[in-house]
């Protein structure tokens, strides 16, 4: 089922741009870690992180259709920038966290123009391989990444001079939920914008749409960069607020992890993507907690049912059934 709008353009941009009451809700239901479960800040923090991850997908899988299997080159881009800034240049935050985009961004856009060329399971191979390639250079390149000890010393300022990184999580997880608040306000303007139709059209068909006036492959090559750059600033939040980058940052468990979390939560839908990473992190945590070296099997099993029960992600079905509970 396509969410292509039938009515005009405008007016369906328009309908998707107002604040809904649940979006409301559900921003100001991500403040109560810090009253309900403030031993878990660390987990939120890291939740919240997975989520901007998940959204910097989101924008090419869920709405533009480009398959990546190695969106953590990205991710760990951003890790190594901001790691190596704070470590060689200074240590304040959000300049860290611009090092961050502008590298994966940079990288992106190089790489856009070979994405925007293949689609399907040549994309799928190739995105794989990139992904790889990067892994294995930075493992090469230990005398400046770490290698497999991965980068140490890393130490940032407090957030705006007066909050320091504390063992309890508390600035952590401020500084990641305001962070991905701001880069979701963005994304969220971006996909109810012209360019967000156009990218859902691509998605649909890629070949039709520059006979209306949209160039597939200039659309994905901005997409792409954009996606590059929020899993930059991602990947710059988990070396902040941790201090510490390791290779796992470029892994190929990293690119499928997220896939995994969009596919949860529901792809193409903005929400999906957040919800799916804080449903996948909480199991994480609860199942490694039962058995250590065997949380991924009860993973696939959550992933199975979700998928057999619940084809497009937890969003997806719950949408279904509001609008089978409306229509009585």
């Amino acid at each position: 089922m396509t969410d292509i709008p039938t009515v005009a353009p405008q007016l369906y941009l328009q309908s998707r741009s107002r604040w809904r009451p649940i979006e409301i809700v559900f921003w100001l239901a991500t403040l109560l870690p810090f009253w309900l479960f403030p031993d878990y800040l660390s987990l939120a923090s890291q939740i919240a992180v997975a989520s901007l991850f998940a959204l910097s997908l989101d924008l090419i899988l869920g709405y533009a259709g480009v398959v990546s299997l190695g969106h953590a080159a990205f991710f760990g881009l951003g890790a190594y920038t901001a790691g190596l800034f704070s470590i060689y240049v200074w240590g304040e935050v959000f300049t860290g966290l611009i090092a961050g985009a502008a590298v994966a961004a940079l990288v992106g856009y190089a790489s856009s123009f070979i994405i925007s060329r293949f689609r399907h399971l040549t994309l799928i191979m190739i995105t794989l391989g990139l992904g790889l390639l990067l892994h294995e250079a930075a493992n090469s390149a230990g005398w400046l990444t770490g290698g497999s000890d991965g980068l140490q010393g890393i130490e940032v300022w407090k957030v705006a001079g007066l909050f320091s990184f504390d063992l309890y999580g508390v600035t952590a997880y401020s500084y990641t939920l305001g962070v991905l608040f701001v880069v979701f306000l963005a994304a969220r303007r971006l996909i109810n914008s012209p360019f967000g139709l156009a990218l859902r059209g691509i998605r649909e068909n890629f070949v039709r749409m520059p006979a209306i006036g949209a160039d597939s492959n200039s659309h994905i090559r901005k997409v792409y960069t954009i996606s590059a750059a929020l899993a930059g600033v991602a990947g710059a939040l988990i070396a902040q607020t941790t201090q510490t980058v390791s290779l796992e940052a470029l892994s190929f468990e990293r690119s499928a992890d997220v896939l995994v979390m969009l596919v949860l939560g529901g792809a193409g839908r903005l929400y999906g993507g957040l919800i799916g990473a804080a449903v996948f992190m909480i199991a994480r945590d609860q199942f490694s907690g039962i058995a250590p070296q065997y949380w991924y099997f009860w993973i696939g099993i959550l992933l199975v049912v979700v998928v057999m029960l619940l084809p497009n992600g937890i969003l997806g079905g719950l949408s279904k059934i509001f609008a089978r509970w409306s229509r009585r």
